[in-house]
């Protein structure tokens, strides 16, 4: 009797799990994606092939040895010509990167892309009772 049991809470278990899988993914309240452009997705994948994310964090998931990266293309005395100087040279912790002009301008172009859509840390968020995070985007009014 317990197996049978067991078996039927199981069942009953997988059955809720799968309803609530379709219930969420096929939800239409969630935003369609905001897309990269060509030049920016060629800088996520040499930011993905070069391995960042194990020194660096956005939004602040990643590694911890490198500063989160998510506004510095904003950050005051930051952008462009800063990003690159990095990438040419290297630091201490940081190896030098023998990427193309490019190169650098399209993983520019993909941390501006991250900057632009968002704050980190995002101290305006909005904790609801249900365990929901809603956040403060910069592109929304």
């Amino acid at each position: 009797m317990p197996k049978k049991a067991n078996i039927l809470i199981i069942s009953v278990l997988i059955t809720l799990f799968s309803v609530y899988n379709i219930f969420i993914y096929t939800s239409q309240d969630c935003k369609q994606p905001i897309k990269l452009s060509i030049k920016a997705s060629k800088g996520q994948q040499l930011w993905q092939n070069n391995n960042c994310w194990s020194c660096h964090q956005v939004y602040g998931l990643g590694g911890y040895l490198g500063p989160d990266l998510t506004n510095v293309y904003s950050s005051p005395n930051k952008g462009e010509s800063y990003i690159k100087a990095f990438l040419n040279s290297g630091v201490k912790t940081m190896p030098k990167f023998n990427f193309s002009e490019e190169e650098k301008d399209a993983i520019v172009l993909y941390l501006k892309h991250i900057d632009s859509t968002g704050y980190f840390p995002n101290y305006d968020a909005n904790l609801h009772k249900t365990g929901w995070v809603e956040l403060k985007y910069k592109n929304e009014k």
